[in-house]
């Protein structure tokens, strides 16, 4: 008669290996630790910080906390009410206001990036022309 166990072979304790520990460890210290330990890979032996940085782009370990995100978050924070509906109509007004300031500075350095790209334009064009009549007092008729 054959007694069966309920554990198999491969269902032991599992230990994961050194380089399974190495990712838990970094991914606990955050980005900052992936970036020295891809840097100190460069410095003592170069394929290694190489195979950091490959790694790191390929599973996305760069590029884990984008903007986006941020602000997504800080969005929908804001448009959250406090309870107090004084504040929250004081917020939602400072929000209309910056939203109003920061449309006028836009355009206003677009207005300032045109007028910039235009005063180019019109230096380029009489530099243009003073090498037109340059050119043509020399090929002009020669007096003698």
């Amino acid at each position: 008669m054959n007694t069966a166990t309920s554990q198999s072979p491969m269902a032991m304790d599992h230990r994961p290996g050194f380089f399974a520990r190495a990712e838990l460890w970094l991914d606990e210290r955050g980005k900052g630790a992936w970036i020295a330990a891809m840097v100190l890979g460069f410095i003592f032996f170069w394929p290694i910080g190489l195979a950091l940085l490959a790694y790191m782009i390929w599973s996305k370990r760069m590029f884990n906390s984008s903007c986006k995100s941020m602000t997504r978050t800080r969005a929908r924070h804001m448009g959250k009410s406090s309870g107090n509906s004084a504040f929250d109509a004081y917020k939602s007004e400072t929000l209309r206001r910056l939203e109003e300031e920061q449309d006028n500075f836009e355009a206003f350095l677009k207005r300032l990036r045109e007028a910039k790209d235009k005063a180019e334009f019109d230096q380029f064009m009489n530099d243009r022309a003073q090498k037109m009549t340059d050119t043509d007092d020399e090929t002009g008729p020669a007096t003698a």
